[in-house]
């Protein structure tokens, strides 16, 4: 039964995720249900989403505690060092709704692997990364004379969900297949260039690749 003019409690769930389709730049969508807990008509919500990785709630293979070292350094500082990521914050605004709706957050990725979320996951091959949402913002309803009335969403409102790890691998894929991102400086991106093009190589991948296998030989 719907309550004019209480002040409504949300309830927050994410349901699933996926590549979101047909995105310029690789990006997740996380499907959110709200629940109106006392079934209050909502009018809209202006909801602020804060994404972080709980990174000390799952377990770490040798191959993942080598690629994470810059991150958490060696796996016998982990017990102080291992900590919660933040990832990043989206502000969406929920159209009108009774009982409960869903709506996609979107989540663009990047590759830059000096982005420590980045880094995070391109370190992992399998399993699920464990996320933590926090939401506040404000919702708008009517009041008891029919008017519009706004009230503060709790700081207390979280939502978790374990995002499997293929997920995020084929959402970059789909943009950058068989490939990953360096960041150089300029100095070095220059005299890079400058061997590619004396040694008369045809790319930067067999420029890199000829400084690795001289380097092995050495």
């Amino acid at each position: 039964m719907l309550r004019a003019g209480s002040i409504p409690e949300l309830a927050f769930e994410i349901r699933d995720a996926g590549p979101l389709e047909y995105a310029a730049v690789p990006t997740l969508r996380f499907r959110l249900e709200i629940e109106s807990v006392g079934g209050e008509a909502i009018r809209s919500v202006l909801l602020d989403v804060q994404i972080q990785i709980a990174a000390r709630r799952r377990p770490y293979g040798e191959a993942a505690q080598r690629r994470l070292l810059e991150l958490f350094g060696t796996p016998d500082r982990w017990a102080t060092t291992l900590r919660t990521l933040p990832w990043l914050r989206a502000t969406l605004v929920v159209p009108p709704f009774s009982g409960r709706t869903e709506i996609d957050v979107p989540v663009v990725c990047t590759y830059d692997l000096e982005v420590t979320a980045s880094r995070y996951f391109d370190a992992l091959d399998d399993g699920e990364v464990p996320l933590e949402f926090l939401f506040s913002g404000s919702v708008f309803y009517a009041g008891a004379d029919g008017g519009l009335q706004t009230a503060r969403i709790s700081w207390t409102k979280e939502a978790e969900y374990d995002l499997p790890v293929r997920v995020w691998k084929e959402t970059m894929e789909r943009h950058f297949p068989g490939s990953a991102w360096l960041r150089l400086g300029r100095e070095s991106f220059e005299r890079l260039g400058d061997y590619k093009a004396s040694n008369g190589l045809a790319t930067w991948d067999d420029a890199l690749t000829t400084l690795l296998r001289r380097a092995g030989e050495r």
